[in-house]
C-alpha cells in the first residue's frame, strides 16, 4: 500500500501547486494559502512514508 500512498501524496502536492498558482494569478489570497497548505500536508505525508520505508529497510538489514 506504500506505493499508492506515495502517489496520493504526490497528487495532493500537485493539486496544491495548482491552487497556489491559481490563487496567485487571480489575486485570491485564500486560494493561494489553501494551495500552500495542501502542498505542506502532502510533503509531510511523503516524509512519513519515507520514514516507514527506512524503518522497514533497517529491520530487513538487521534480520
Amino acid at each position: 500500500m506504500g506505493f499508492l500512498d506515495k502517489l496520493k501524496n504526490k497528487a495532493q502536492q500537485a493539486k496544491g501547486r495548482g491552487k497556489q498558482e491559481a490563487g496567485r494569478q487571480s489575486g485570491d489570497a485564500n486560494l493561494e494559502a489553501e494551495g500552500k497548505s495542501d502542498r505542506a500536508a502532502g510533503g509531510a505525508k511523503q516524509v512519513g512514508e519515507k520514514a516507514k520505508d527506512a524503518a522497514k529497510e533497517a529491520k530487513r538489514s538487521v534480520e
